[in-house]
């Protein structure tokens, strides 16, 4: 049965303005609305694409929103920054109103949307989790039999009479996870700001989101983690400059979204710009294979160089390499033997073995430290590279694509 059911929706806003930046097209806005004549603006209404400029002063920030939710779903939006997740959030929550269109909600919505939503600053925490609670409609005892939970999941109860501005923005987010969670919402609304908190924090509220659903409820979550989302959700939303690309299962969204975002930014050789380290920087990097492509086949080896301009002579210095997966997830790091500089340019190649890492694609980021210990130059994400596996009839007992790795191992049996 669907709890949320959005039909058609649109949200426009003016650039740089707030409302329509004048009374004259605010006038003539309700002019032609009580004439029941479309809105004269949205004929001029550019589309949500920070990667193009255009004339207009107005701008689509979501384009025809349809989709609907079931009740006990968890729904994961995933898309780039200024794609329109957090805005249609803010609509799903009531905290600004759609352009046009329809939204159909069936329960209680309770929002996590940036740190410090929903709480004022000059309550403590604990007279924040009443008035939330009577926010989402909630008695006094309702809330009193779920106050011990909340405080001790927040983790915050040394602090629990405390004014809330003077937490960290760690502390805020705790608490006002703990609260959306546990007082009971038909819906619950998450958006990025769990990567506030530390990791283990980050999951327990995975594992609270799980029970929220388990029991019925519904959860609607956005985040940049694609390890986390994939983790989470059963049904996938993806946004693409203010409209839905494709919806489905979240397995196949975060693929969708992964071919379509990052396949594009292949990159294979990188010079660096020259920033003046004092001591040492790098200058280029590259990837080194047998067709110069930035495809590689599993089952060959290849090189990951790096230039180094060296400015200062004897001085210990090491490179620390770090692989991560498209979802975000780290592969693994490995570091160099320490070398002693002198004068001049110096490269430092790194073979990475056939039959190690899995299809996918794959970025390098790469730290110049000083001492094993003092990092001078990191850059992240400064190669990009795809691994396939064109080989036939090769036999793996069961599913193995979401696997980051898969060496080929010495057996002895």
């Amino acid at each position: 049965m669907p709890v949320i059911k959005v039909e058609n929706l649109y949200k426009q806003y003016q650039l740089g303005q707030v409302s329509s930046g004048t009374l004259s097209h605010d006038f003539n806005r309700w002019l032609h609305k009580i004439r029941g004549k479309e809105d004269p603006y949205e004929k001029i209404t550019g589309l949500n694409n920070r990667e193009q400029t255009t004339d207009s002063k107005y701008v689509w920030a979501l384009e025809d929103i349809n989709f609907q939710i079931n009740q006990g779903e968890i729904l994961g939006i995933i898309g780039r920054n200024g794609a329109g997740k957090s805005t249609l959030l803010k609509i799903l929550s009531k905290v600004t109103a759609p352009t046009k269109g329809q939204i159909k909600i069936r329960g209680r919505i309770a929002s996590l949307l940036e740190v410090g939503t929903g709480f004022h600053p000059e309550l403590t925490g604990r007279e924040n989790i009443f008035l939330n609670g009577a926010i989402l409609g909630m008695t006094k005892t309702e809330i009193k039999s779920k106050f011990d939970e909340i405080v001790a999941f927040s983790g915050v109860e040394k602090y629990i009479d405390t004014p809330v501005k003077r937490y960290s923005s760690g502390m805020y987010v705790r608490l006002a996870f703990a609260v959306a969670a546990h007082l009971e919402p038909e819906i619950l609304v998450i958006d990025e700001v769990l990567a506030v908190g530390d990791a283990d924090f980050q999951k327990k509220c995975l594992g609270k989101m799980k029970d929220v659903s388990s029991e019925g409820r519904t959860v609607l979550f956005v985040s940049h983690n694609m390890a986390a989302v994939k983790e989470l959700c059963n049904v996938g939303l993806f946004l693409q400059n203010g409209q839905v690309n494709s919806m489905g299962s979240m397995q196949e969204i975060i693929q969708n979204y992964v071919t379509q975002n990052l396949a594009t930014k292949l990159v294979a050789e990188s010079a660096i710009d020259k920033l003046k380290f004092p001591l040492a920087q790098i200058v280029k990097s590259w990837i080194s294979m047998q067709d110069n492509r930035n495809v590689i086949s599993v089952d060959t080896d290849f090189k990951i160089a790096f230039e180094i301009e060296i400015h200062e002579s004897d001085v210990e210095l090491n490179l620390s390499m770090t692989i991560e997966s498209a979802l975000g997830q780290t592969v693994f790091n490995t570091l160099s033997e320490s070398f002693i500089t002198k004068r001049g340019n110096k490269t430092a190649v790194c073979i990475i073995p056939k039959d190690l890492l899995n299809n996918g694609l794959f970025f390098v980021t790469i730290v110049l430290t000083r001492d094993r210990s003092t990092a001078i130059q990191l850059i992240q994400e400064v190669l990009t590279f795809e691994v396939l596996d064109n080989r036939e009839n090769e036999a793996w007992f069961g599913d193995i694509s979401h696997h980051l790795i898969r060496p080929k191992l010495n057996w002895v049996i």
